[in-house]
């Protein structure tokens, strides 16, 4: 069943090396990606001869449909668990030794929430970390750019029955199944999140979710690929 309309306007801000507007739906997310000389002290001891990448998450107090109340002195469950992801699904397409002693944080603030914003982050995350690689190149940093391949991720659910994916926040809150899908362009899974919300799925069901995942995932990555000119 359907997927929403995706689009993503790259260099969408003036001073973050990398960043992008991503729109899913009604969903509206900005990706930024900043570039910082030094490394967390964790990793000044383990691995001192590479860089590192995380990610933070939030959202626009007027971005759902209620009020969000921001998170100022500490994040919450969700929005820490959502942050994990992201950073996750990003290292896990980036060759960390490329760029030692450098620091990478990628934002993604929604300032419109309409479902699947998590998801919506990853991808439009991916298009920010590319061009901050470029600019690393570009100012001589680094010779070649250390994302490896790229990443994008989709909701998938089942709603009165049906397959759906990419779902919105009306679907969502009603979905008897509900999955988020992180896949890299090589068809490789970085991350299958999956919860019966209402009814039991099955083996078959999840294979059907999968398979639509997968599908969503590789319309994303094309247009990724042809928002970034990717020759890769």
């Amino acid at each position: 069943m359907k997927k929403r309309k995706t689009e993503i306007k790259r260099n969408y801000l003036m001073h973050p090396a990398g960043s992008a507007l991503i729109k899913t739906g009604k969903t509206k997310v900005i990706c930024t990606a900043s570039v910082e000389k030094g490394v967390p002290n964790f990793l000044r001891e383990i691995e001192p001869s590479q860089g590192w990448l995380t990610a933070e998450y939030s959202m626009l107090p007027g971005a759902p449909n209620k009020r969000f109340r921001r998170e100022r002195n500490k994040v919450k469950g969700r929005t820490a668990e959502i942050q994990r992801l992201i950073g996750r699904s990003l290292r896990a397409v980036v060759d960390l030794t490329k760029f030692p002693g450098y620091r990478i944080t990628v934002d993604c603030d929604v300032i419109q929430a309409d479902g699947g914003t998590r998801t919506a982050s990853i991808t439009g995350a991916c298009v920010a970390l590319y061009d901050a690689f470029q600019k690393m190149i570009e100012d001589q940093i680094i010779t070649e750019n250390p994302l490896c391949e790229l990443v994008a991720a989709v909701s998938v659910g089942i709603v009165n029955g049906d397959f759906v994916t990419d779902l919105d926040y009306e679907e969502d809150s009603k979905a008897d199944v509900d999955m988020n899908v992180v896949m890299t362009e090589s068809g490789k899974f970085v991350e299958i999140q999956g919860t019966a919300e209402n009814k039991l799925f099955s083996n078959e069901d999840l294979s059907q979710m999968l398979y639509s995942a997968k599908n969503g995932i590789q319309e994303l990555i094309k247009r990724q690929k042809s928002v970034l000119n990717y020759k890769n």
